[in-house]
C-alpha cells in the first residue's frame, strides 16, 4: 500500500471541515489554552512558504495542548482594510471590497488574474483553525464593534488620581461643581483654569470644545507624515528613507487637524505591563525605547523682547549653567513669531528642506549637522544672560517639547552642532562647567564629576545638584520637577476610503458620535478612491454621506442643512484600528449586540500564545496593549493584557537567480562559470575569447539581473527556453554556454518577495509532496525565532522520511501493525522520542522534534518493529507536526475518533534507565574492542568477564597484565 499524500490529505481535510473538528467551545470543563497567530493582510500575490511558517509552528503547538487534555482556541481571520487595496482599486478600476474578497476566496480579478486565495491555501496545508470563528475587519458586522469602542473612547477622560479610564460624565460632574482646578487629568497643555460658575456659564458649544480637551480621543492639529502622492497621513512605520513604503512617494511633515487617540495617558502602566509578561527581552526593550520614559525638569526660557517663553524639558537640569544656546524644532509653533526680519528667508528655507525628511529618518540620522540661526534671544533664568535661539532638525516636535537648553560641554550632538557653527552669528564659544577636559569631546557621564562655574551648584555631584537646581528653579516660578515620556498621541485619522468610517457627524464644526444602536455606519459606494478635486478624502467623492439625525440614516450630501441634517466625517481609521482588539472578537465572533459576552471574555480572558512578525514589536503591540488596558479600565476586558507569551518566528529567506547581462550587448547573457572565469583569468583566458567572438569586446562589463527561479533546477541549470519566453525584452536572448551547453546561474540569499521573483509558493510544494511534508521541512529548516534560506532541494529528504514511517506500517499488500510484545529496545526507542518530543515543543524547538522523529523511524526500522504497542503511541506524537499522514494512520489502525482528541503518549522513565552498557576495551590505552556488560556488574564480575574473552587472551597473547583498571559504567584499560 503506497503513500500517495494527495489523496490522503484531501480525504483528511475535508473530514475535519465537515466535523468542525477544532472548534473550540466556550463552556468546556476542560482548561482553556488561547493560541493565536498574527491574522494576515489578504493580498493578491497570495501566500509564499515564508508566510505559514508561525502558523505551522502554533498549529504544532494547538495540537499538542489539544492532546494535552486542554480546550483549545485557535483561529483565524484576515486583517483586510488597508492602503494596498485601495492602491490597487485605483490602478485598476476595482472596488477594494471585491479585490479584498478575491484575495480571501480565491478567484479571478478584472484583469483577468487567477487569485488562488488566502482561504484555499491555508486549507491546503491542513492548519487547525476554528473557521466558524473567522473574522474580516473590513466586514460591517465586524467594524460596527469598532465604531464602537471608539465611541467608548471619545466618552472617556483619564483620571491620573484613580490611574484609569473613567466616563466623560464624571468630569463634567466635577465641572459642574468645582471647575478644573483640582482636576489630576492626562490633557491638553494649554488648559484654562475655570470655576463651576464659569462652566455652568458657558454655552454647549463652549463646553464641547473644552471636553475635546479631556477626551481619550480628541480632534486636534497636528504634525504628521502627508504623502501628497497616496493623498494621505502615513504612520512612521510607513514610511522608508523619506519616502512612502507603497510606492516610493515622496513624504513630508504637515500640520492637519486630525483625529488622535491619548496612548500618552497609558505611558507608565504600558510600561510596568512589560515586567508582567513572557516576551524576548529584545520585544520588550524596543517598547520601552518607544515609551522613553525620562526623570528630569521643565525649565521656562523667556525671551527677549517677547512676552512668552520657550519650556524645554531637560534629563540634565544640574547643567543649566552650561547653557549656550537653544534649539527649536523646525515645526515649533514659535518659530514664526520670534524668527528677526533679517533670518526670516533663511529659516523659511530650512524648513521646507526640512519637512521633506521623516521623523524617523531624522532620529536615525546622527551624522548630518544642519541649523539655522532665528535671530531671536532667549534669557538665562538664573544669570539673565542671552541665549540665542537656533532651529536644528535633530529635535522633534513631538517630544518633550519640541525645544532644547543645548549644553555643549555635556551632550554630544549639541557638541558636534555648536562646533560646526563655531564663530557664526548666534553661536556662542562652549562652556565647561565640568572639572574634566572637554577639548576632543564632551562629557556626557552622570558622575565622576564636580560642577565647576556654575553658581550655587559649584562642588556638588549629578543627584545633589539635580535636587538644588529643580528647588531652585520652583522658587523663581520657571520650572519644575518632571516625568517625560518619548510617546506621543497617536494620529488615528487616514486621508483614504478602504479603512472604518467614523461614527461621527458634526454639527457647527463640533463632533458628534452617532448613538450606538445605529452602528455600522457602513461605508458609501464612491465612483473614485481619490482625494476631490479640492483636497478632500476620498469620501468627499460620495453622494450619500450626510447625517439626519431625526431618521438616524445615512442620507444625500445634497440635503445638508446644518439644522437636522449634518456632515459625516471624512477620514477613515488607520489599519491598527481594526487589529487592536481583534483577539477578543474571535471569542465570541457572532454576538451581534456586543463586541463579545462577558461570559466569553471571562472564559478565554487573554491570549495565552502569540505568534507573528517582529515588524510590529512596537506599534501594533503597543496600540493592542493599549485598547486593551482601556476596555479593562471601562469593565469589558478581564485582563490587564491581552498576550502572556508572545513568540516572533523568523524569517524564511529565498534564493534568488541572476543571469548576467553584457553591458556593451544586451542582448548577450553569460553563464556563471564564464563570467568568473573571465574575472579570474583576464583578457588572455579561453572565457573572454567567447565573450569576444559574440560581442565584439574584449573588455565586457556585466548587470546582474534577477530571473524566476522556476527556470532554474536543483543544480542552478537555467532553461533558457523558458527565460526567452518569460518577457519580451528577453525574447532575442543569446547566451554564452559553458561546457555540455549549459547555462547556470548565480544564486544569492535575499527575502522572499514576487519583485525579486524567488517566491516558492506552498501550493506547489503541496502538490508535489503534501502538505506534512511542507510543515515537517518548515519546522525543520532551523530555530524558529531565527532566519533561514529555503532550499527546495532540501524537501525530498522531508518526503522520504514520510515514506520511510508509512513503511512501518505497510507494505504492498497492505497493513503489517502486528500485536506482538515490544522488545527493550522498541520501548526505549518510543519513549526517548515522548520525552524528547514534549520538552522540544514546551520549549517551542520544533526543528530538534522532526530530527528525534527520524532517528526514531530509522531505529524501529532497524529493529524491524511493526508492534501495535509503538507504533500507535507514534502515530499520535507525530500528529501535531503532520497531521494528515496521522490520522489516516490511526484510522487504518481501526480507530473511529479523530486522532487529535486522542492523550499525548504517557512517558515511562523505566524504558529509559540503561540496563547496560557498551564498554570500550583498552590495552595500553588503546581500545582493540567492544563489550557490551550489565550495569548491575561489580569490578570483579566485570574482570572476570574481561580476562575469559577470547579477544583479550589474543590480545595478552600468554602475557599478565600488571594493572587492570575499572570505572563501572565508564573505562576498562589493562595496563602492562
Amino acid at each position: 500500500m503506497k503513500y500517495n499524500p494527495n489523496e490522503i490529505e484531501a480525504k483528511w481535510q475535508k473530514h475535519w471541515a465537515e466535523n468542525q473538528t477544532f472548534a473550540a467551545s466556550n463552556t468546556s470543563e476542560k482548561p482553556k489554552y488561547y493560541v493565536l497567530d498574527m491574522f494576515p493582510y489578504p493580498s493578491g500575490a497570495g501566500l509564499h512558504v515564508g508566510h505559514p511558517l508561525g502558523y505551522i509552528a502554533s498549529d504544532v503547538y494547538s495540537r499538542y495542548k489539544r492532546h494535552r487534555g486542554f480546550n483549545v482556541l485557535h483561529p483565524m481571520g484576515y486583517d483586510s482594510f488597508g492602503l494596498p487595496a485601495e492602491q490597487y482599486a485605483i490602478q485598476t478600476g476595482q472596488r477594494p471590497e471585491d479585490t479584498t474578497s478575491v484575495n480571501i476566496d480565491g478567484g479571478v480579478d478584472k484583469e483577468g488574474n487567477k487569485i488562488a486565495g488566502y482561504r484555499k491555501q491555508l486549507d491546503k496545508i491542513g492548519f487547525s483553525f476554528d473557521w466558524s470563528r473567522e473574522v474580516r475587519t473590513s466586514n460591517p458586522d465586524y467594524y460596527k464593534h469598532t465604531q464602537w469602542i471608539f465611541i467608548q473612547l471619545f466618552n472617556s477622560w483619564y483620571n491620573k488620581n484613580t490611574d484609569r479610564a473613567e466616563d466623560i460624565s464624571t468630569l463634567i460632574s466635577v465641572f459642574s461643581i468645582e471647575g478644573n482646578a483640582n482636576v489630576n487629568a492626562v490633557c491638553d497643555d494649554n488648559i484654562v483654569s475655570f470655576s463651576s460658575s464659569e462652566w455652568n456659564a458657558f454655552s454647549a458649544e463652549e463646553q464641547q470644545k473644552i471636553l475635546l480637551q479631556y477626551r481619550l480621543t480628541y480632534l486636534a492639529e497636528t504634525e504628521v507624515n502627508w504623502c501628497p502622492g497616496l493623498g494621505t497621513v502615513l504612520a512612521n512605520d510607513e514610511i522608508v528613507n523619506g519616502v512612502s513604503e507603497r510606492g516610493g512617494f515622496p513624504v513630508i511633515r504637515k500640520k492637519m487637524t486630525q483625529w488622535s487617540m491619548r496612548i500618552s495617558a497609558y505611558a507608565e502602566r504600558l510600561l510596568q505591563g512589560l515586567d508582567t509578561i513572557d516576551w524576548s527581552e529584545s520585544i520588550k526593550e524596543s517598547q520601552r525605547n518607544w515609551i522613553g520614559k525620562s526623570v528630569g525638569a521643565m525649565v521656562d526660557f523667556r525671551l527677549q523682547n517677547a512676552e512668552s517663553s520657550i519650556s524645554v524639558f531637560t534629563t540634565r537640569p544640574d547643567t543649566i549653567f552650561g547653557v549656550t544656546f537653544m534649539t527649536l524644532a523646525p515645526e515649533h509653533e514659535l518659530v514664526a513669531q520670534i524668527t528677526t526680519a533679517e533670518q526670516k528667508a533663511e529659516v523659511e528655507a530650512y524648513i521646507e528642506k526640512t519637512a521633506k525628511r521623516s521623523e524617523r529618518e531624522r532620529m536615525a540620522d546622527v551624522k548630518t549637522i544642519s541649523g539655522v540661526f532665528t535671530g531671536a534671544y532667549a534669557e538665562h533664568p538664573f544669570t539673565k544672560e542671552p541665549v540665542p535661539v537656533w532651529i536644528g532638525d535633530y529635535v522633534l516636535a513631538g517630544y518633550g517639547t519640541g525645544a532644547v537648553m543645548a549644553v555643549p560641554c555635556g551632550d554630544e550632538r549639541d557638541y558636534a552642532f555648536a562646533n560646526f557653527f563655531k564663530e557664526q552669528n548666534g553661536m556662542q564659544p562652549i562652556k565647561n562647567i565640568f572639572d574634566k577636559d572637554i577639548s576632543e569631546a564632551a562629557y556626557g557621564a552622570k558622575e565622576g564629576f564636580q560642577l565647576v562655574d556654575s553658581d550655587f551648584l559649584n562642588g556638588l555631584g549629578y543627584k545633589e545638584a539635580t535636587k538644588k537646581v529643580i528647588a531652585e528653579l520652583e522658587k523663581i516660578n520657571q520650572g519644575k520637577g518632571k516625568i517625560n515620556y518619548r510617546l506621543r498621541d497617536a494620529v488615528f485619522s487616514r486621508q483614504r476610503y478602504w479603512g472604518e468610517p467614523f461614527p461621527v457627524y458634526y454639527v457647527n464644526g463640533l463632533p458628534q458620535m452617532i448613538d450606538a444602536k445605529h452602528l455600522p455606519i457602513v461605508l458609501p459606494e464612491v465612483e473614485k478612491y481619490l482625494p476631490t478635486e479640492d483636497g478632500l478624502p476620498p469620501l468627499g467623492n460620495a453622494n450619500v454621506w450626510a447625517w439626519d439625525s431625526v431618521q438616524c440614516s445615512v442620507v444625500s450630501v445634497q440635503l445638508i442643512d446644518n439644522v437636522t441634517i449634518f456632515p459625516l466625517e471624512l477620514n477613515t481609521m488607520p489599519g491598527w484600528a481594526g487589529s487592536s482588539w481583534y483577539w477578543m472578537r474571535y471569542m465570541d465572533a457572532h454576538n451581534d449586540g456586543e463586541f463579545a459576552s462577558k461570559e466569553a471574555l471571562n472564559y478565554w480572558e487573554s491570549v495565552d500564545l502569540y505568534i507573528g512578525g517582529s515588524e510590529h514589536a512596537t506599534g501594533h503591540l503597543l496600540y493592542s496593549r493599549f485598547w486593551n488596558k482601556f476596555l479593562k479600565d471601562k469593565g469589558f476586558a478581564p485582563t490587564e493584557e491581552p498576550f502572556k507569551k508572545l513568540i516572533n518566528q523568523g524569517m524564511i529567506l529565498g534564493m534568488s537567480a541572476f543571469v548576467y547581462r553584457v553591458n556593451q550587448k544586451p542582448d548577450v547573457y553569460v553563464s556563471k562559470g564564464i563570467v568568473e572565469d573571465f574575472l579570474s583569468q583576464g583578457e588572455s583566458g579561453e572565457a573572454a575569447q567567447k565573450i569576444l567572438n559574440l560581442t565584439g569586446t574584449s573588455t565586457p562589463t556585466f548587470s546582474k539581473i534577477h530571473v524566476d527561479v522556476s527556470f532554474v533546477n536543483s543544480s542552478d541549470e537555467l532553461d533558457f527556453s523558458k527565460f526567452r519566453k518569460w518577457q519580451p525584452e528577453y525574447l532575442h536572448a543569446k547566451p554564452i554556454l559553458e561546457k555540455g551547453d549549459k547555462f547556470y546561474v548565480e544564486r544569492e540569499i535575499e527575502k522572499m518577495s514576487k519583485s525579486k521573483y524567488n517566491v516558492v509558493t506552498p501550493d506547489d510544494i503541496c502538490n508535489e509532496y503534501g502538505a506534512d511534508t511542507l510543515r515537517l521541512y518548515e519546522m525543520f529548516l532551523g530555530p524558529l525565532e531565527q532566519a533561514k534560506p529555503w532550499n527546495t532541494a532540501g524537501i525530498s529528504g522531508v518526503f522520504g522520511f514520510l515514506k520511510k514511517l508509512w513503511r512501518l506500517y505497510f507494505d504492498e499488500n497492505g497493513l503489517i501493525v502486528t500485536n506482538d510484545e515490544p522488545t527493550k529496545d522498541n520501548l526505549k526507542s518510543l519513549h526517548k522520542t515522548i520525552k524528547k518530543v514534549a520538552e522540544d515543543i514546551e520549549g517551542f524547538s520544533f526543528n530538534t522534534s522532526v530530527s528525534q522523529f527520524m532517528i526514531c523511524v530509522n531505529e524501529l526500522q532497524t529493529q524491524n518493529c511493526h508492534s501495535r504497542a509503538i507504533l500507535e503511541p507514534l502515530a499520535i506524537l507525530i500528529s501535531p507536526y503532520a497531521p494528515h499522514i496521522a490520522e489516516e494512520l490511526w484510522s487504518q489502525l481501526g480507530k473511529s475518533i479523530s486522532i487529535s482528541t486522542v492523550a499525548f503518549p504517557a512517558l515511562d522513565e523505566k524504558h529509559l534507565v540503561e540496563s547496560s552498557k557498551e564498554y570500550p576495551v583498552s590495552f595500553n590505552g588503546k581500545m582493540r574492542f567492544t563489550i557490551e556488560l550489565s550495569l548491575d556488574l561489580s569490578k570483579e564480575q566485570i574482570e572476570e568477564i574481561i580476562m575469559k574473552d577470547e579477544r583479550t587472551l589474543k590480545q595478552l597473547d600468554g602475557k599478565t597484565p600488571n594493572k587492570i583498571i575499572i570505572v563501572p559504567g565508564k573505562v576498562i584499560n589493562l595496563v602492562g
